[in-house]
């Protein structure tokens, strides 16, 4: 290209696509190798959107571990079993970010969400 000449139209598309692929490419970015994510429900997400989140992530994978005697069953309230039941599908899901939207109430996080004797996957 000559000095002072600009990119011509089709270069600029071209680029803007290469960058477009490379974020859409379905990788998941990590701060370093192995980085493990966990999906949580956001403390501030309606009632109802959760416990259709419940329901569902219930019905695609095992949740026995939030029932009455389980040890992810403490605390007994809704967000704590939703973010439970949602981080299970995650990790059964491939850990994608699109398996941890459910309607926009779920955060993907990087400390380890686990406690006493219940270990988030």
């Amino acid at each position: 290209m000559a000095r002072g000449a600009q990119p011509s139209a089709s270069l600029l598309l071209f680029s803007l696509g290469l960058v477009l692929l490379y974020f859409t490419s379905g990788s998941t970015i990590r701060l370093a190798e192995g980085q493990k994510t966990w999906c949580v429900a956001k403390p501030s997400a309606d009632d109802k959107v959760l416990t259709a989140n419940l329901n569902y992530a219930c019905s695609q994978v095992e949740c026995g571990v939030i029932q009455p005697g389980g040890p992810c069953y403490n605390p007994n309230n809704l967000v704590s079993h939703a973010a439970v039941a949602m981080n299970l599908y995650y990790a059964a899901h491939g850990r994608n970010a699109w398996n941890c939207y459910f309607q926009n109430s779920a955060l993907i996080v990087q400390s380890d969400p686990s406690y006493g004797s219940c270990t988030y996957y």
